[in-house]
C-alpha cells in the first residue's frame, strides 16, 4: 500500500503519535481507526458486489482490473495474451521514426566525394590594394 514508508518513517509517526496523543489514549485511538478501516473495507466490497451483480449474468465476470486501458486492449483486442490483431502499430512507429531517413541521407553524403568528379581549378584572382599618396591622390608605383 505504501511501498516507500520504512522502518524509520514508521519510527518517527510511532514518536509523533505518543507525543500527540499520550500513551493512555493511544490504544483507544488505535483501536477507533482500525475500526473505521474495516467499516469502508466492508462498504467498498458491497458496492464492488452490488456492481458486479446488478447488471445481470452477462457481466458476472467483470473485474475493476479490466478498466484499465491497458488490461482492456490486451483483453478485447490482442486475444488476452498479446498476440493476435494487427493494429500496424509498428508500421505507424516505423513511418514516424526519422532514423532511417537520416541514415539514408548520411550514406548519401558519405558516398558523394567518391563519386564526384574532379573539378577544374578556378581562375587565380589577384588583387591590388591600391595605396594613398599623402596628398589623397592614388599613389601608383609603376607611374613614375
Amino acid at each position: 500500500m505504501f511501498p516507500d514508508v520504512g522502518l524509520p518513517e514508521l519510527f518517527t509517526l510511532a514518536i509523533l503519535a505518543v507525543l500527540l496523543f499520550g500513551p493512555d489514549k493511544l490504544p483507544e485511538i488505535i483501536q477507533s481507526a482500525a475500526e473505521f478501516v474495516r467499516k469502508v473495507r466492508a462498504i467498498s466490497d458491497s458496492a464492488k458486489e452490488g456492481i458486479r451483480t446488478e447488471p445481470g449474468p452477462e457481466f458476472k465476470d467483470f473485474e475493476f482490473e479490466d478498466l484499465h486501458p491497458k488490461a482492456f486492449v490486451r483483453k478485447h483486442l490482442l486475444d488476452g495474451d498479446g498476440e493476435g490483431l494487427d493494429l500496424g502499430l509498428d508500421d505507424i512507429r516505423n513511418a514516424l521514426d526519422p532514423r532511417r531517413e537520416l541514415a539514408e541521407v548520411a550514406d548519401a553524403v558519405r558516398e558523394a566525394p567518391d563519386r564526384a568528379e574532379p573539378r577544374a581549378a578556378a581562375p587565380a584572382v589577384t588583387l591590388e590594394k591600391a595605396t594613398q599618396h599623402p596628398e589623397g591622390a592614388a599613389f601608383d608605383p609603376d607611374a613614375t
